[in-house]
């Protein structure tokens, strides 16, 4: 077996593994089927972080790997909001462009300079989580067909637009001043 494939890493194969099933659910409108399997996918990357530090079992591969799966889920999901009429397509273009943005940061970073860690930011996560909760409010409003959660998943797009808007921002001066250091 190889060295990389431990504990933590494969409850985060699971999550890649849960990735399609989750936005199959979304497309094909089985919006409970897609809350529940986003909500297991979650806790896969709840379990990966806690049994890799708990159980000393972090690796290299992991921490290129979770990000990896995480970003699949996430973007995975919020594309088929979007493709299913959900969400506003417009949000997830935001979405998107902020990622291609700071992949395009990354490259010109890695061709430019030695550094070769891109630690997330804090508006990073905080942006990261604000995505997560959205897209599991916009998935609940269809799964439950609750009235507030019409308003909620409307009220939820801001902080999500504003904190993804944010992060993008500092991410591109983050990599600006790593740029002219080197």
């Amino acid at each position: 077996m190889p060295g990389w494939l431990n504990l933590p890493n494969l409850f985060t194969l699971g999550r890649l593994v849960l990735t399609p099933f989750v936005i199959a659910a979304i497309l094909d409108g089985r919006h409970v089927t897609a809350l529940l399997l986003f909500a297991a996918a979650g806790f896969t990357d709840f379990l990966d972080g806690f049994s890799a530090r708990r159980l000393k079992l972090a690796t290299q591969a992991g921490a290129y790997l979770d990000p990896i799966a995480d970003k699949c889920l996430l973007s995975g999901v919020f594309l088929a909001l979007a493709a299913a009429r959900i969400v506003p397509r417009w949000v997830v273009i935001l979405i998107f462009g902020r990622d291609l943005l700071i992949l395009a940061g990354v490259g010109v970073v890695l061709l430019l300079t030695p550094v070769r860690r891109f630690p997330p930011s804090i508006w990073g996560k905080w942006s990261t989580f604000i995505q997560i909760v959205t897209a599991v409010v916009w998935m609940a409003r269809n799964a439950l067909e609750y009235p507030g959660l019409d308003m909620l998943a409307r009220l939820m797009l801001w902080p999500c637009v504003a904190l993804t808007i944010y992060s993008g921002l500092e991410y591109t001066w983050r990599g600006i001043r790593i740029a002219r250091a080197h």
